[in-house]
């Protein structure tokens, strides 16, 4: 036994060792973490803001959440929820700066600011979906999700609805004119998917949807088109010289109109306004 004990010393003395350094590493960690407990709120909030102003932006974003989570109520608050959605925006955290601004409308909806805070959370949504804005559109786009795009629409209507005489209403129309181009965009591919695939009935459907639901946008002359070749291909005369009147006498240049694309040209290539592109 007293051998035994002899060998095993070492190994117990290396492990109390390791378990002591184990200990400061983790009091250490923890240390960094809470630095900025039990801060008072003018510094905390000095402190965020200046690292928004260095374009230090996690750290501002976890400094402004101590600051809130510490001082939940108080003049201060207000201020470090508005910088901390704009930080984390800036951050590239968008879900966490819509959940802010989510806070923030709940509990200030009549805020002198309120208008800035639908805006920004239009621009967040926008950018939560970037695979849905990519002009790489490579599967199959009737699964695409519109939910975020759809709500920074929404959002961007409230400003020009809600605030017109706003700052941010200019803006907040031109990004609505493009999402909606967007949305046509999505509703023109995923019936080019379909046409590809020999599904006409559902082709035209999203062209019908298309231009019922988008009209006026970038692409319903392709809808258009879109039509015309789905109406063809179903052996239905009648409504494809209608729709090939109606593109005739909208957009006479239109390129399926033309029918001499180079060799090796086919009809989605023809109707695909991101070809080439």
């Amino acid at each position: 036994m007293p051998a035994r004990s002899t060998l095993l010393r070492p190994a117990l003395l290396v492990a109390l060792v390791l378990a002591a350094s184990g200990c400061s590493s983790v009091k250490g960690m923890f240390k960094d973490k809470d630095k900025n407990e039990g801060l008072p709120v003018s510094q905390l909030y000095d402190k965020a803001h200046g690292s928004m102003e260095q374009g230090r932006w996690s750290t501002a974003v976890e400094t402004f959440g101590r600051l809130i989570a510490q001082y939940p109520y108080g003049p201060y608050t207000e201020q470090a929820l508005m910088e901390q959605a704009y930080a984390e925006h800036k951050a590239g955290k968008y879900d966490e700066a819509v959940s802010t601004i989510d806070r923030f409308i709940r509990t200030y909806p009549t805020h002198k600011n309120i208008a800035y805070l639908y805006y920004l959370r239009g621009l967040s949504n926008m950018s939560r979906n970037t695979v849905f804005l990519s002009k790489a559109f490579k599967l199959d786009m009737s699964t695409r999700d519109l939910q975020a795009p759809q709500q920074a629409y929404n959002d961007f209507n409230i400003v020009t609805t809600r605030y017109p005489n706003s700052r941010y209403d200019a803006d907040a129309r031109q990004r609505m004119i493009f999402l909606r181009n967007e949305f046509a965009r999505f509703e023109l591919n995923t019936g080019l998917y379909y046409l590809q695939r020999g599904a006409w009935v559902s082709a035209s459907d999203r062209a019908t949807h298309l231009l019922e639901t988008y009209p006026q946008t970038a692409y319903q002359n392709d809808a258009v088109a879109l039509l015309a070749e789905s109406y063809t291909r179903m052996g239905n005369a009648t409504l494809a010289a209608d729709a090939k009147r109606v593109l005739q006498q909208n957009d006479p240049q239109h390129p399926w109109l033309a029918g001499d694309w180079p060799k090796g040209k086919g009809i989605i290539a023809r109707l695909n306004p991101l070809n080439g592109n």
